[in-house]
């Protein structure tokens, strides 16, 4: 493959941490994205102040959108393609879906942003609590694995297949539960815009496109990699992502 075969391993994240200049690229653009999200959610928040049409939906989608950039991807390990995708492809319907029909016809967006009940309210907040312990957890617990594989795990000592693979905790309900914590905390994102347009939608439905197609690549890699230990832990945790269902 030449010249195009080390490309093709940096896009696909086989080089762990690539840089250019001294620059981190995956850091680079993982973080520019976010930070980029939260300046944008905030333009558009006070946008809604000055034109009086703030609403509980927005303060919820703020409140939510500031957490997780501020928080909650310093233990998530990537590629430079999810980096890159992050950056680019959201921002394209990021932008246009959060704009409230600024750039995109009314009737096309539908109501996108609206008041809710009191229960509503507390129901979208909770929902978004526990998607972010699910989505936290399961990398937090990974990471500690990785630094100290005899850490307790939820106050246990944490379940070893072959010396190498984790299968306490959140790791011991799905293969890829931190895929499953990214999918959950995507839709609290969508949820506050109702359903009156697919278009806040297109976030966790890329997302799941795009996890599902690298968990397979993933349970290929790690079949190959682990061989009679992969498949021991296949058997102990039946199911990939979500629980019971796939």
């Amino acid at each position: 493959m030449g010249l195009f075969k080390p490309i093709l391993f940096w896009w696909y994240g086989i080089q762990l941490n690539p840089q250019f200049m001294g620059i981190d690229l995956k850091f680079f653009f993982v973080r520019a994205g976010m930070m980029g999200w939260l300046i944008i959610n905030l333009s558009v928040l006070a946008k809604s102040v000055q034109d009086g049409s703030l609403s509980q939906s927005m303060i919820l989608y703020q409140l939510f959108c500031a957490v997780i950039s501020d928080r909650g991807l310093e233990l998530l390990s990537t590629t430079f393609i999810f980096s890159f995708l992050t950056m680019v492809v959201l921002y394209a319907a990021g932008c246009r879906s959060r704009s409230k029909g600024s750039s995109l016809k009314p009737h096309i967006t539908g109501n996108l942003i609206h008041d809710f009940y009191i229960l509503d309210y507390f129901v979208h907040e909770e929902y978004m609590t526990s998607t972010y312990l699910v989505f936290r957890g399961a990398n937090k617990q990974k990471h500690i694995f990785k630094q100290n594989p005899k850490a307790l795990i939820w106050g246990k000592p944490p379940k070893v297949i072959g010396g190498k693979l984790l299968a306490s905790g959140y790791w011991g309900i799905a293969r890829h539960s931190n895929y499953l914590g990214d999918l959950l905390l995507a839709l609290s994102f969508s949820l506050p815009c109702g359903l009156s347009s697919p278009i806040p939608y297109f976030y966790p439905i890329y997302l799941f496109i795009l996890l599902v197609w690298r968990e397979r690549r993933d349970e290929a890699r790690c079949a190959e990699k682990y061989k009679d230990i992969w498949a021991e832990y296949c058997r102990l945790v039946p199911w990939r992502i979500f629980p019971y269902l796939y």
